[in-house]
């Protein structure tokens, strides 16, 4: 068949949404299909089975996909570690760093990884469905692009732009994206499709008519508001908090880290229904909730001098003092424990004091652990923890009382290990625990399902196959087309 890239008016448009929902639904069909996306950025990643990282979003999607992840479906992934310089995963391994303003001039190499990656993967699949990243009129990077039209220009595919309804401007932002394109990227814009409507479509059609003739471009579909899929995140300005105020749940409160990374270890907590997870900066939510986690960092020294700086290191200390329940993951492992060394100047060098309520020491090493201990769970870490005094085992890592700590993400994603530690927790709170039925995988599975009903239903799909099998088709060019400086 061929390809299809989904790209979005802006970030969070809806556009990994559109992609997972699209490769179950292709899987469905029986059709070969891939997910792709050239270049990510986000914090939260994941291991795939030979040992490689990518970003979260696309493992999520190749799972819908009934496909083997790998990192020829994200071969760039940036991983943020200031606003001004990003650590950079290519091919699943560690590469190097890039400040933004060296980033312009790496591109080229990234660019053709990145290609050769997409090539790869179309050699193998029926279809692959790429997305997109922020918007593909980003005119100001055009000519080092490889993620939006530069890739739609590679592999010659259509492209159908996806906006989201909920933030209003829809319209004029979908004519927008294409009315600053040059003519040859216009030529691949091929339609759109609205998200997150809530209401009665049949009041949106006069604007999608209206658009249509402007454009000369078809809508493929409106998706409707669908909060209950919410789907593995990959930008912390995507967590969502899913807290329900009663007394009789039990509360989680996760420090919100500056750098927090795989804060998806957090949606196994929050499918249980005696629970209320939420995200806190707040020293006095750490103190009255029943259970606080600390969770990854992608900067575990910074993150420490955040928690001391706020209050919350205090905190979380007289929590444990007192005996009340404590949860650290990688990073926030780390925080609990004692001694922090980098010698090899992974974070910036040095040595540092960590929390002190674990009986662990960590050091970074220069290269990244990536691993696969467990069914569920990770490894993505640079610092080694080492147990140094007497403490109890627990899973990837130890516990002293009523303070637990793991290296591994995705322990909790496993139904067992969860249902057995929110056991202990309840028992130690006085607030109910899970009956043991709920099934993580279960839930994904039937929220990806879901996703792909919703794409058979409200989209046309027959459209969307003639238009990845047969390319794109011819369009009229929207003036005045990108700024001939760019």
């Amino acid at each position: 068949m061929g390809s299809l890239l989904i790209a979005g008016t802006t970030s969070d448009a809806g556009k990994t949404t559109v992609v997972t929902g699209l490769c179950r639904w292709l899987a469905r069909q029986g059709v070969r299909v891939a997910p792709y996306k050239a270049q990510n950025m986000s914090n939260n990643s994941m291991v795939c089975a030979d040992g490689t990282e990518i970003g979260r979003a696309q493992w999520i999607q190749a799972v819908a996909a009934g496909a083997e992840p790998e990192a020829a479906m994200n071969p760039v992934l940036l991983k943020p570690g200031s606003d001004q310089r990003s650590y950079v995963v290519l091919m699943g391994q560690a590469w190097g760093e890039l400040s933004s303003r060296g980033f312009l001039t790496e591109r080229a190499e990234l660019a053709k990884a990145a290609f050769a990656a997409y090539d790869d993967l179309a050699s193998r699949y029926d279809v692959v469905i790429s997305e997109g990243a922020g918007s593909p009129t980003e005119i100001n990077l055009r000519r080092s692009d490889y993620v939006n039209m530069g890739l739609a220009q590679h592999i010659k595919s259509p492209v159908v732009v996806v906006g989201d309804i909920d933030r209003g401007g829809v319209f004029a932002s979908m004519f927008g994206t294409v009315a600053l394109l040059d003519a040859a990227d216009q030529a691949l814009i091929s339609g759109f499709l609205v998200n997150k409507f809530r209401g009665d479509a049949t009041l949106l059609q006069p604007g999608i008519d209206m658009l249509t003739s402007v454009t000369g471009r078809p809508s493929y579909g409106v998706l409707p508001w669908l909060p209950e899929l919410w789907l593995d995140s990959e930008d912390a300005l995507d967590i969502p908090v899913r807290r329900t105020s009663s007394a009789e749940l039990l509360t989680v409160a996760v420090i919100r880290f500056p750098r927090i990374s795989n804060f998806t270890d957090l949606d196994a907590l929050a499918v249980e229904p005696t629970n209320s997870v939420f995200f806190t900066t707040s020293p006095a939510e750490v103190r009255d909730a029943d259970l606080v986690v600390l969770p990854g960092s992608r900067a575990t020294v910074s993150d420490l001098a955040w928690l001391r700086s706020l209050g919350l290191a205090d905190a979380v200390s007289a929590r444990v003092a007192a005996g009340r329940p404590v949860l650290g993951i990688c990073g926030g492992y780390q925080a609990l424990g004692g001694a922090i060394t980098d010698p090899h100047g992974v974070e910036g060098g040095g040595e540092h004091a960590g929390l002190d309520l674990l009986p662990v020491a960590t050091e970074f090493a220069r290269a990244k652990v990536l691993a696969r201990p467990a069914p569920t769970a990770y490894e993505i870490h640079h610092g080694v923890v080492t147990v140094t005094d007497e403490a109890s085992a627990f899973p990837g890592g130890c516990r002293v009382g009523n303070t637990w700590g793991t290296i591994w993400h995705g322990l909790l994603d496993d139904d067992a290990a969860r249902h057995a530690f929110l056991t202990e927790v309840g028992q130690l709170t006085h607030k109910p625990a899970p009956d043991g039925t709920v099934s993580f995988a279960g839930l994904r599975e039937a929220r990806l399902d879901r996703l792909a009903d919703a794409i058979d239903e409200y989209v046309d799909t027959d459209a969307l196959l003639r238009l990845i099998d047969e390319g794109p088709g011819p369009v009229p060019f929207i003036p005045p087309g990108a700024p001939e400086t760019v």
